[in-house]
């Protein structure tokens, strides 16, 4: 069974650490995926035969790591379903980004348009058939001269399709190692980690948060003396 870094887990819920380059659910590349990786354990743990029931609520890009959230009933997956729906799930990341952003602080906007076929998105101007609204808030927490590279917190309002990715990029200011949309760093592996989850506890209504930081190497070493 593959390892599993298990953060917090109930009768309702279970959240845990998503690792990188591992999907967040099965797809046509037939690759292991959380979703399989958690009923394994849960079948394990609690020697269950038979299928083990687990709600996906939320979804990571494949190549990105961080904190995850999986509902172990199907009353649980429903209200938490519904607190992504009406935004009372709150999503913050860390990213490297290339350059030097002009402001320490602010709001990025634009309309998305998702290509399908190459799966990638692009910002589009408003009112463009099929575009969504995206919406981040985001803080420079340190910027480095020398390798021109800035380590960014971002507060993901609405989650659209590689939206941090896209917006970033779009500002010339590319994810570091995001090759899809022109990132410096080939060859490495994207610098955009999900780092704090914080939702209401589906049955005990519980306010709770789970904070979980990408390890202190590579591209990360930036974080080194970063206060987070």
């Amino acid at each position: 069974m593959q390892k599993l870094n298990v953060l917090y887990e109930d009768n309702h819920i279970i959240v845990v650490e998503k690792f990188v380059n591992i999907p967040s659910q099965g797809d046509k590349t037939g690759d292991v995926d959380m979703l399989s990786i958690i009923k394994e354990y849960l079948k394990e743990k609690y020697n269950k035969p038979g299928n083990v029931y687990l709600g996906l609520v939320h979804r990571l890009d494949r190549p990105v790591g961080g904190v995850m959230v999986f509902a172990k009933t199907s009353k649980a997956a429903a209200r938490l379903s519904e607190q992504v729906r009406v935004k009372e799930f709150e999503k913050k990341y860390l990213v490297v980004v290339n350059g030097k952003m002009e402001a320490e602080k602010g709001e990025l906007e634009d309309y998305l348009l998702k290509n399908e076929k190459q799966n990638m998105s692009r910002v589009v101007k408003e009112g463009t058939k099929n575009s969504k609204y995206a919406n981040l808030e985001y803080e420079v927490l340190k910027y480095n001269e020398e390798i021109n590279l800035s380590v960014v917190k971002v507060h993901l309002h609405t989650g659209r399709h590689h939206q941090i990715r896209v917006q970033f990029s779009s500002r010339d200011h590319s994810i570091y190692g995001d090759q899809k949309y022109g990132g410096r760093g080939h060859g490495k592996q994207i610098a955009l980690w999900a780092y704090s989850l914080s939702f209401t506890h589906p049955v005990s209504k519980e306010r709770m948060e789970f904070k979980v930081l990408p390890e202190i190497n590579g591209t990360w070493k930036i974080l080194e003396d970063v206060n987070i």
